[in-house]
């Protein structure tokens, strides 16, 4: 045998397997720290800047929501905040005939208003027990309800009617300018919310001319009798008037109904509800001649005719524009603190509130010293092209400035400033099926409490949008945190920015919709706080490639 001959083949067919083993070595290794089994640890940095400052939002949007909010909230931080509401009606039926076509006379038994809360219910040996949900504080508020005489336009005129019109939380002198003298429909004093159902009487006519009775529960809300006298000349006498022929002309008609609240002490209570199922039933009857098949006259053994009472509603429903406006009384403590934000160094601590609210702007990797439009600090990410394990921010609670307990927001939500649109982590969250309260908990973790209920922390998942931003030379855009009510609810709220608070600051045109009816707020430690424990930090899992 040819030894010389072979060994030169052995041996580079040895080597070619020893290639093929290093290269897959290589890979697994750095593919399995990817799905975490251990064979190769990532690596934490935390160093880079992070700079975060809070700010006063300007007026925000606060129409084309699909819940709207009513009440007072003090959630002892911030202050008091009063919340009124401004609603369209539109009739279930245009050009309505409300008796019959003989045109007997009307009487009008009551009109109820009903706005039902959120809930949950169980039944039991048929009795239902409701437990509220979206309903806050239990001391007593008034709500005042006006005929609005302001017209509530779908459309901009301003472009050529091309765009929604919108409407904003401080514009409550306007409409209050423009409530109808002496058309105060009801008064509700010392209103409290109860989880206590209604029986409703329900009357029918048969066939035989008798009147059947039933009764049914409805689920807890505001349920109060409104002015008989107002709804007969508003409505009632309107049949067949052109006011009541379309509703282009109801709505003009009839502008709309203002809900003022306000209340005796600094406390309240708020309730987020559907406007769209609110209604207002008038409940009213007429007589009607009994007529057998042949449609002649039913009489009695006296030779008289039979008279029936027909029995009958009429439902208008809140499903037009439906704004809030808010009266926020911001402690001075904090109206102070937020007034010059240092926004180069960042601030020791952060505030959050929602509704017509505050916000943290949050910059990350420092600055672009050398004015190529990338940070210095990412610059150098992007050349040592890490792969991001994990990324991490995490806002510790500052107890000793908050009333702790339930009142503390479950859930605060981070978005993109700069393009008005939610993080990539968010759309890869695999809990986004969930329900609300347990949805987007990889990347917006709910508040973690310690053993006597307090908010102890919260923690946002960047693993994507960091890995984007080394990996895929995303734009650094400017980071906005805020208190979220659903964070299922996606879009956003403009601002009217022409009323900006703070010139000198970039100019911040929208906020997420799920923070526009979030009414509860929180305080921070900032990256600039001297409790290092629990400064505000970017926390970067990493693995570097061989």
């Amino acid at each position: 045998m040819n030894t010389r001959t072979i060994m030169p083949k052995v041996a580079a067919i040895l080597f070619f397997i020893i290639s093929i083993v290093s290269c897959q070595e290589d890979f697994n290794t750095i593919g399995s720290d990817i799905i975490g089994d251990g064979s190769l640890l990532s690596q934490l940095d935390n160093t880079k800047t992070v700079v975060a400052y809070s700010r006063k939002l300007a007026p925000v949007q606060t129409n084309i929501i699909p819940v709207s909010q009513l009440g007072v909230f003090n959630d002892g931080t911030f202050g008091k905040s009063s919340i009124s509401f401004l609603t369209q009606l539109q009739m279930e039926t245009p050009n309505v005939i409300f008796g019959d076509s003989i045109g007997h006379e009307i009487t009008l038994d009551s009109v109820m208003l009903y706005i039902p809360y959120y809930n949950q219910n169980t039944t039991e040996d048929g009795v239902t027990s409701y437990t509220l949900d979206s309903v806050y504080g239990a001391s007593p508020i008034n709500i005042s309800i006006n005929e609005s005489n302001y017209f509530l336009r779908d459309l901009d005129p301003n472009s050529n009617f091309q765009d929604p019109q919108l409407y904003y939380s401080n514009q409550a002198d306007l409409f209050e300018a423009n409530l109808l003298q002496n058309e105060l429909v009801t008064e509700i004093t010392d209103f409290v919310p109860s989880p206590e159902g209604y029986e409703i009487i329900n009357r029918d006519t048969s066939t035989d001319g008798s009147t059947q009775i039933d009764t049914t529960i409805i689920a807890p809300g505001i349920r109060v009798a409104l002015s008989n006298d107002y709804f007969q000349e508003k409505i009632l006498d309107k049949e067949g008037a052109p006011e009541l022929s379309n509703d282009n002309n109801f709505k003009d008609y009839f502008r709309g109904l203002y809900f003022k609240v306000n209340s005796d002490t600094e406390d309240g209570n708020l309730l987020i509800f559907n406007p769209e199922l609110a209604t207002i039933t008038l409940y009213y009857n007429f007589l009607r001649a009994d007529v057998d098949s042949s449609g002649d006259p039913v009489l009695d053994d006296d030779g008289n005719a039979v008279i029936d009472t027909i029995y009958n509603n009429y439902i208008l429903r809140f499903g037009g524009i439906n704004l809030n406006v808010f009266d926020n009384e911001l402690t001075p403590e904090i109206a102070a603190a937020i007034a010059n934000p240092n926004t180069l160094e960042g601030d020791e601590t952060l505030y959050l509130r929602g509704g017509d609210g505050i916000m943290t702007v949050i910059n990350l990797f420092g600055e672009d010293v050398d004015s190529n439009g990338v940070a210095d600090e990412l610059e150098v990410l992007r050349d040592q092209e890490w792969i991001i394990d994990d990324a991490r921010l995490k806002f510790y609670i500052d107890q000793n400035k908050v009333t702790g307990g339930n009142i503390e927001p479950e859930r605060i939500s981070i978005y993109n400033i700069n393009n008005s649109t939610v993080l990539a982590d968010y759309f890869l969250d695999p809990t986004s099926s969930n329900l609300p309260e347990d949805a987007i908990t990889n990347h917006l973790g709910k508040i973690e409490r310690d053993t006597d209920n307090n908010g102890v922390s919260y923690t946002m998942n960047l693993t994507h949008h960091i890995s984007n931003l080394i990996n895929k030379d995303s734009t650094n855009v400017s980071l906005g945190l805020m208190t979220s009510q659903n964070v299922l609810l996606n879009g956003f709220q403009k601002l009217d920015t022409l009323l900006n608070p703070n010139q000198e600051l970039p100019t911040i045109k929208t906020v997420q919709r799920s923070s526009v009816i979030s009414h509860e707020g929180t305080v921070l430690y900032g990256n600039n706080t001297l409790n290092e424990d629990k400064k505000l930090v970017l926390e970067i899992y990493y693995t570097e490639p061989n």
